[in-house]
């Protein structure tokens, strides 16, 4: 008896696991292009450190992932379970919040750009290194909070119709495998320029060496340009993301957009390419001027409350 209570168990234990391993292949699939803006948005975040605290800055931030994600899980579930209509319109305020940002970042790099400054980095260097890792910290820890929240509640969207464990489990391993993931590639990134350092000054006139030597003056030059690449990238992933999340929610105005894109799919040889990128362009656009209107409005709350 107690053989084959042990054997249920096993067989139930097992159809979990596999159901888990479905559901996270596809929610993987799903939020793929997620991760990619969360990848860009974190990569960006976190430049700008002194190199010897790139790695503990990026670690912060992975941890401060996590607690987001421990934070969303239960909160999902609990929403899911007893308020589903609220994941909506949470989900459209955190897409607010990533437009506000972008816009914010815009406006101040715009109305800044044409102060006299005899030193690039006069700003960094006047302030506190540690009060400066913390703002960048905090800054990406509350970006990675809305993103966290958008895998989430795909993953969320994937698993409803299973049962409440097989949802628990994985939400989880999305979560940790999303972390781990985000946080290990924006760590790669951020310490390029060092993997190029030490190449370069391998010493030898072997083959080998001469090509490493090559490839890592070559990472040193790139890396400038990556960092930058990652800021314009980051910050148009706000919008995109932002906006995809505001538009998703106002479905009239989704539809109108997946209405165009077919129009634009008519048009001659590049229709079919045109028609894939109109909704992200779209969504981008409708993100900067939510994001827009967002700042206008803080401005003015600023203004009447002082």
């Amino acid at each position: 008896m107690a053989g084959a209570s042990l054997l249920t168990l096993l067989d139930d234990i097992t159809t979990i696991l596999d159901d888990v391993a479905a559901m996270s292949k596809m929610a993987a699939r799903k939020t793929a292009g997620v991760l990619g803006d969360d990848l860009a948005l974190n990569a960006q975040q976190v430049s700008g450190i002194n190199a010897d605290r790139e790695l503990p800055v990026v670690w912060a931030v992975a941890k401060g992932s996590l607690r987001n994600k421990a934070i969303l899980v239960p909160a999902a579930l609990l929403i899911s379970a007893f308020i589903p209509w609220a994941v909506t319109p949470l989900l459209m305020f955190g897409g607010l919040f990533l437009c506000y940002e972008g816009f914010e970042k815009l406006y101040h790099s715009a109305t800044h750009s044409h102060e006299p400054s005899s030193e690039p980095h006069a700003d960094i260097a006047s302030l506190d290194l540690q009060a400066y890792e913390k703002q960048k910290i905090n800054g990406a820890i509350r970006t990675d909070f809305v993103l966290s929240a958008e895998i989430i509640a795909i993953t969320l969207g994937v698993v409803a119709h299973t049962s409440f464990m097989t949802q628990v489990v994985t939400l989880t391993v999305i979560a940790v495998l999303m972390t781990i993931g985000v946080y290990g590639l924006v760590a790669g990134i951020v310490k390029l320029d060092d993997a190029g350092l030490y190449l370069s000054q391998r010493q030898g006139e072997s083959m080998q060496t001469r090509l490493g030597r090559r490839f890592g003056h070559s990472l040193v030059n790139a890396a400038p340009y990556l960092m930058r690449g990652l800021t314009v990238v980051g910050t148009i992933a706000m919008f995109m993301v932002g906006g995809g999340i505001l538009t998703h929610g106002i479905h009239s105005l989704s539809e109108l957009f997946n209405q165009w894109a077919a129009v634009v799919e008519q048009w001659a040889m590049l229709g079919p390419v045109l028609s894939f990128i109109t909704p992200s362009v779209l969504n981008a656009l409708f993100g900067v001027l939510a994001g827009a209107i967002a700042v206008l409005l803080m401005a003015g709350i600023s203004k009447l409350r002082s």
